[in-house]
């Protein structure tokens, strides 16, 4: 079941980095939205949902 905040899914996508690396890209997209790439996911343990006080948009932060 993928996260849901304020009416945005949060989405996962792995990028390769310059060096090789593989990291693991987290956003938001309104829900009923199909992003162009990416997939719905659950909220990783170790973040936590913040609200963007300008745009009101959600972003996963540490702990």
């Amino acid at each position: 079941m993928a996260y849901e905040h304020n009416g945005y899914v949060l989405h996962k996508r792995e990028v390769e980095l310059k060096g090789g690396r593989t990291q693991t890209i987290y956003y938001f997209c309104k829900a009923g939205n199909k992003p162009k790439s990416g997939e719905p996911c659950d909220k990783p343990d170790n973040k936590v949902v913040g609200i963007n006080k300008r745009t009101g948009l959600p972003y996963l932060k540490n702990k």
